[in-house]
């Protein structure tokens, strides 16, 4: 919990993506992310979660299906969608927290 908290304590957004090995819509969302990552360079962190390896987390934060995308800043959650995501709206978002 102690990394997971420095992590949310960025001064930049992190976007956080809980996801699972078995999980399709998951394998869908992760060229979405890479193109997002790589768009936003390092104005954002993209961080991903696999869920079994991490279920503590995932419970603590209400993860009950994936994926789950969050985004914080400052150790503040901003935004959650859960589901596949378009490429546009994960951009709008995160450039509004920029």
């Amino acid at each position: 919990m102690a990394d997971f908290r420095q992590i949310v304590a960025s001064k930049k957004p992190v976007l956080i993506d809980f996801y699972a090995e078995w999980c399709g819509p998951c394998k869908t969302l992760a060229p979405i992310l890479r193109d997002v990552a790589r768009e936003m360079g390092d104005k954002v962190s993209v961080i991903k979660i696999d869920i079994d390896k991490n279920p503590i987390l995932a419970r603590k934060l209400h993860v009950r299906s994936v994926p789950t995308l969050l985004i914080y800043k400052e150790e503040s959650l901003l935004w959650r969608q859960t589901g596949v995501v378009p490429k546009h709206q994960l951009l709008k978002a995160l450039k509004a927290f920029s």
